[in-house]
């Protein structure tokens, strides 16, 4: 839970974070900025968009959340996550698919050694259309 990770850190929890935190911790998809404010604000009107704003950028420098972007020209945001997992965005829909696989990560570590490197972290977005729209 975001709420607690920011105890933990030792951030200062004003109700307003306390509400964003927990529209974060409950959301199933990856939500932008704007959306969290939208989300957040239901729950205490008085939350601006730029208190949205410095509160993910405060989360997001804490490693609380992880930023992306997922080339639709927002950042959208999700829980640092526990386990490593990749995403596969549906460029119609913008849907974000969440997915891990352990032959893809034996290949990049492979790559990487080839190469002559140790991997110590990376990203991978797969962008697709579903195969029934394909015909």
């Amino acid at each position: 839970m975001i709420e607690q990770k920011c105890i933990e850190k030792g951030l200062r929890m004003t109700e307003q974070r306390r509400v964003i935190a927990r529209v974060l911790s409950g959301a199933s998809d990856h939500p932008d900025a704007e959306e969290l404010h939208r989300r957040a604000s239901s729950v205490d009107p008085n939350i601006s968009l730029a208190t949205v704003y410095r509160t993910v950028k405060l989360f997001e420098d804490s490693g609380i959340i992880e930023r992306h972007d997922f080339r639709d020209g927002r950042s959208r945001y999700e829980e640092a996550p526990q386990e490593h997992h990749d995403h596969l965005i549906d460029v119609k829909s913008g849907r974000v698919i969440e997915f891990h696989s352990e032959e893809i990560e034996k290949l990049q570590s492979e790559i990487a050694r080839r190469l002559g490197y140790r991997l110590v972290d990376h990203r991978l977005e797969l962008y697709g259309v579903p195969l029934d729209e394909d015909r």
